[in-house]
């Protein structure tokens, strides 16, 4: 009886036990390659450093790819939308993007678009070393070759204009009424500006150096001599009074020229009829500005635009006002006013008048009554007792 029993159990063994030996032998191998996979294999290779890496860098055959493709894609929609596909400029194709797929987002930057590659990819610096490992610049180790470049550049062109007075001065004909140059109408590139004309990325202390030392060369009597490399690193400022609505030049029976402008202050709210007339006659709801407003500083308020222009007699000014007081009634007619002489202006003098202040409308009102206060901002007296 024992002996079938071992006789069973050794059977046992040995169907069951060949099977564990191969498994666990299967187990082995498995655990060695995974230990060896895991020994050669480092997550520096598996991972790309994208910190390191630095920006992504785009080839010149990849460009010119995005270019022939966004040409076809403009042609294509060109076609769509009925138009010439060689006069089919940039604004075209967003108002025929926005026109095929509306989009509700609020953020911009996720509505699809269109634009040219030179707008969407960033421009790249060039090869800085050679094949032999050397860089090709001596600045190339300062980290910032081409904002020190440019900055050893200003400085040797304000040098080169002391020089150019120090002769002036030995000659004998030198002289601070040199002619400056003109900066009215501009400002200098931003910083982001500046970072993408060069390439590369400064600080803003670095931006702050580059401005002082611009305004140093600028201090100089002549430095008209440089005028041309001023402006390279200076925009134009876009001329606010081009947005300026100016009314149409209207005739009557007569022959007459005239203009129509309208004008708001506070509740007061004008019309006004502005006659190129040459009697310098000036009448508010039918009466005389004399007799309508009699505070003399209404009265200035109403002729400040025809005395700024030196335009007093000869116009004729018919205006209907109402609402509001005395004060805004003189504000809303000297804004009308303003508006009308538009029409008789030359650009230039439109600009004078919008940086006087005569174009802009007044927006402020009367503050309201707060509860628990005697007034806006007045606060009732305080008693202990």
């Amino acid at each position: 009886m024992a002996a079938s029993r071992g006789t069973v159990v050794g059977s046992i063994l040995l169907r069951y036990g060949n099977k564990y030996a191969s498994s666990h032998t299967v187990a082995t191998t498995i655990c060695r390659q995974t230990l060896s996979r895991q020994i050669g294999t480092s997550c520096c290779l598996l991972r790309k450093n994208l910190a390191a890496a630095g920006p992504e860098k785009f080839s010149e055959e990849f460009i010119k790819k995005q270019v022939e493709e966004f040409n076809i894609g403009k042609r294509h929609l060109a076609n769509m939308m009925g138009e010439d596909p060689e006069t089919f400029t940039q604004e075209d194709i967003d108002r025929s993007i926005k026109y095929l797929f509306p989009s509700g987002l609020f953020e911009k930057k996720a509505r699809p678009i269109m634009k040219h590659p030179d707008e969407v990819f960033p421009k790249q610096a060039a090869i800085q070393w050679g094949k032999d490992g050397r860089p090709f610049h001596f600045l190339f180790y300062t980290g910032k070759q081409s904002y020190y470049s440019l900055m050893h550049d200003i400085y040797e062109k304000m040098l080169a204009v002391e020089r150019h007075q120090d002769k002036l001065r030995s000659k004998g004909l030198f002289s601070q009424d040199a002619k400056q140059i003109s900066l009215v109408g501009s400002r200098w590139l931003w910083k982001e500006e500046l970072e993408e004309l060069l390439v590369e990325n400064i600080s803003d202390h670095d931006y702050t150096r580059f401005i002082q030392l611009m305004e140093r060369l600028l201090s100089l009597p002549y430095s008209a001599r440089e005028e041309e490399s001023v402006q390279r690193y200076r925009r134009q400022l876009e001329v606010q009074s081009s947005k300026q609505e100016v009314p149409p030049l209207q005739h009557d029976e007569q022959g007459a020229a005239y203009s129509t402008a309208m004008g708001r202050r506070k509740t007061a709210e004008a019309s006004l009829v502005l006659r190129d007339a040459g009697s310098g006659k000036v009448t508010i709801n039918g009466k005389d500005y004399l007799q309508y407003f009699p505070v003399l500083q209404d009265r200035e308020q109403l002729m400040f635009p025809l005395h700024f222009l030196e335009t007093l007699g000869r116009f004729d000014v018919e205006g209907t006002v109402s609402g509001g007081g005395h004060s805004s009634q003189a504000g809303a007619l000297r804004l009308a006013l303003s508006r009308a002489l538009l029409t008789f202006l030359p650009p230039a003098k439109v600009e004078d008048m919008r940086q006087a202040g005569l174009l802009t409308s007044d927006p402020r009102v009367k503050e309201r009554k707060k509860p628990g206060q005697a007034k806006a901002r007045k606060k009732f007296t305080w008693k202990k007792r």
